[in-house]
């Protein structure tokens, strides 16, 4: 009789991941339509620890004067291949344990609990995705000095938190090709910064919602904000610095690169009877314009290996080929 109870609170896989597809799909298209695709989230299966796409480095003085008058020989121009690397990530998902009574005692059924716990296990993962892609686009930019603004190099006195100057500034990192940064990506501190000082200047149009479109305080560009962890940093005991991103077309892909599998299985060796729920997956991570250090940062890396700025090498040799820019401000 036990074991018949306990087979009704078997989880239902299909009602699992009709649950936690629902969720992803539904936060997947909105967010990558809202960030104009410079956070792009997609499934692409992919095999092995990397991914590795090889491409013809830029030929320098490909173009140059021609001397009519000359039969010297013509020097030869070197043709040479790089290669961006991305790097797969596994994960797991629990293990969850519960005693059935729990269930009976609230009235719930497998279905129920299948159905919620996959909804919950999907908003898990698309927070994992973000924090991980913050954590690697900061940590790109930041190991590249030509592409990193600080507001603590404004003269003596001025303010260190974000402004349109500071802004600006930033923004002018990227020179002539500033219109290909087509997002801001920062933390809800630095954005009401903004705000604050747009009210103050009697600029009109601020939003307030999580994704806001395109506004003179930034530029025409919109915003994505989230407080996640790797956009501060604290250093002492007080100051607090702020990193803020502005990002180009697919800055940073996060393929859905393995099938995840969700396992259950009853323990009945405890008191009360319960359930196990484990699942397993994997995504990979690439940064536009950059390789992932496979000898350094290695296969399966930890989130402070992706936060690391020596595990993510340039492979673009101009910094308008790379995610973006970097702004740090208080």
């Amino acid at each position: 009789m036990a074991v018949s109870l306990a087979s009704d609170f078997k989880i239902y896989n299909e009602l699992f991941f009709t649950g936690q597809t629902e969720v992803i799909q539904q936060v997947v298209q909105v967010w990558n339509a809202a960030s104009r695709n410079s956070m792009l989230l997609r499934p692409r299966m992919l095999k092995g620890d990397y991914e590795q796409r090889s491409f013809f480095k830029e030929i320098a003085s490909l173009v140059s004067r021609r001397d009519t008058t000359s039969i010297a020989a013509a020097t030869a121009l070197k043709i040479t291949q790089d290669e961006f690397v991305g790097v797969k990530l596994s994960r797991k998902i629990g293990a969850a344990r519960s005693a059935l009574d729990a269930f009976k005692k609230i009235g719930a059924d497998s279905a129920t609990f299948s159905l919620n716990f996959g909804r919950q296990s999907a908003m898990a993962v698309l927070q994992d995705y973000v924090d991980t892609a913050v954590a690697a686009l900061v940590a790109s930019v930041r190991g590249q000095a030509a592409l990193v603004y600080d507001a603590a190099d404004l003269p003596e006195g001025s303010t260190k938190t974000m402004t349109h100057t500071v802004l600006a500034n930033g923004l002018a990192n990227f020179g002539d090709a500033s219109s290909r940064v087509i997002a801001w990506l920062m933390h809800s501190k630095v954005f009401f910064d903004l705000v604050k000082q747009a009210i103050a200047d009697k600029i009109d149009g601020i939003a307030t919602a999580t994704i806001v479109q395109g506004i003179p305080a930034t530029f025409n560009r919109p915003v994505i904000i989230t407080d996640s962890a790797n956009l501060k940093e604290t250093s002492g005991s007080t100051e607090v610095q702020y990193f803020t991103m502005g990002l180009v077309e697919e800055a940073v892909v996060v393929d859905q690169s393995e099938e995840e599998q969700i396992e259950s299985d009853l323990d009945l060796t405890t008191e009360n009877i319960e359930m196990i729920i484990k699942g397993d997956y994997a995504y990979n991570l690439s940064l536009k314009g950059m390789k992932w250090d496979t000898t350094n940062g290695g296969a399966n890396p930890t989130s402070a290996a992706v936060g690391t700025p020596t595990n993510w090498d340039a492979a673009a040799t101009d910094k308008r080929s790379m995610p973006g820019i970097l702004i740090i401000s208080e």
